[in-house]
């Protein structure tokens, strides 16, 4: 295949509204940016990419993409559970492309087509980039990206352990052994006519594109999301932006409190809360924004403080996301603008129903994983302060303190 002069590929980049290890995980984000916004911006910046495409059945992924520059081809229903394959989706796009979709007018497949993970969100460009040229100057057919290992491996067959690549008498030094090669996921670049015919990533005349190892990590567990966010040294998402919603929804155990309880001779609970919290939800509540604690705790401590708050309260619920369904209803507020902040697994329900699942910085990683924000204070330690000022701050007339603003005490309550 003769080098091309101009851009020679289409990217095409899964993202499925469902995940089973970290729930909505392609709207999580690292430093600041969800990874399939990440995805979007690296596939974009590599200059022999001409078109990238977010393949999703889920509206705000699909707003997402959208922000970032993609174009969005819906997947189907039956091409988008947990066993559907990237192949398939891969497919499907390149038939909406030739057909016209969206009301674009059908166009031809560039001769190279690259599957971009949103797992992976640390993609170099020019890594992308090198392995796309090499499969358009018909070097390769294809072009996968691993990243070098010079792990000492071993394998189990009939549940005897031997090594690989080495034995148990002599192991080499580092220098002397032949380095090993381990998938990373992030890209699979493709000859176009060859990938259509086969059906599969690998065929033909298979090459590797190294990327450095220490950017190789793939999202799949909630500690994955962890270490990248560790990676950038944003395990929280410390950005100042205002956060535009219509309602604000809060647990209040690990939220309101730090998750501690003092209990009496009586059995008598007290909890502690911060009064900067107060004093964000009174500032926020004079907005008029809907504002809504809601716990699966049946202590009357949880309706005691949202009396002096002044706020809707919800306690002892048992299933906490219909609860919140219902509540939104009766509103008539649009789940998508809507904020829920949590700490602990029993929130992760709730938090799928909203477009700003958002975590305290002391949360289960679990929830961590599922927050569109980390806030960076504790449950109890301000982060009640943190949102209601981000949220006054995206609404005209209204002046949130800076991040360094100072603390009042805790109160018990």
């Amino acid at each position: 295949m003769p080098e091309t002069a101009g851009p020679s590929a289409i990217v095409i980049i899964p993202a499925r509204g469902g995940s089973q290890g970290v729930p909505l995980k392609n709207l999580a984000r690292v430093d600041g940016i969800t990874l399939v916004g990440r995805a979007v911006q690296a596939a974009s910046a590599a200059p022999s990419v001409g078109t990238v495409i977010v393949s999703t059945d889920h509206d705000e992924i699909a707003a997402e993409a959208l922000s970032h520059g993609a174009r969005v081809v819906v997947r189907p229903a039956e091409i988008a559970g947990g066993t559907a394959s990237s192949e398939s989706a891969l497919l499907h796009v390149l038939e909406r492309v030739e057909a016209g979709d969206g009301g674009l007018p059908p166009q031809e497949i560039p001769p190279v087509t690259v599957l971009v993970q949103c797992t992976s969100p640390f993609i170099d460009p020019a890594d992308l980039d090198a392995a796309v040229r090499t499969v358009a100057e018909g070097k390769k057919d294809v072009v996968v990206a691993v990243s070098e290992t010079h792990d000492f491996q071993w394998r189990i067959d009939d549940g005897v352990a031997s090594p690989v690549g080495h034995t148990t008498e002599y192991r080499p030094r580092r220098q002397e052994r032949a380095p090993h090669y381990r998938e990373t996921g992030a890209f699979y670049v493709m000859r176009t006519d060859g990938f259509r015919e086969s059906g599969t990533r690998f065929f033909g005349d298979v090459g590797i594109q190294p990327v450095a190892p220490e950017w190789s990590i793939e999202i799949d567990e909630p500690r994955d999301l962890w270490l990248a966010r560790q990676l950038v040294d944003q395990d929280v998402d410390a950005s100042p932006e205002p956060l535009d919603v219509d309602a604000l929804v809060t647990d209040f155990d690990g939220v309101h409190t730090d998750d501690h309880a003092y209990v009496d001779q009586d059995g008598t609970e007290q909890v502690r809360v911060s009064r900067g919290d107060g004093m964000g939800i009174s500032r926020l509540r004079r907005t008029g924004i809907p504002i809504l604690i809601l716990s699966t705790e049946t202590n009357k401590v949880v309706a005691s403080r949202a009396s002096k708050l002044r706020v809707e309260v919800l306690h002892g619920v048992e299933d906490k996301a219909a609860a919140l369904r219902g509540w939104l209803t009766e509103h008539g507020l649009d789940p998508a603008r809507v904020a829920y902040v949590g700490n602990d697994v029993n929130d992760l329900p709730a938090m799928a129903v909203v477009g700003w699942p958002i975590a305290v910085a002391d949360a289960r990683p679990e929830v961590k994983a599922q927050a569109r924000i980390v806030l960076s204070r504790d449950g109890g330690d301000g982060a009640v302060r943190e949102v209601c000022d981000r949220i006054l701050a995206s609404r005209p007339g209204e002046v949130a303190p800076g991040a360094g603003t100072a603390q009042a005490p805790a109160a018990t309550v």
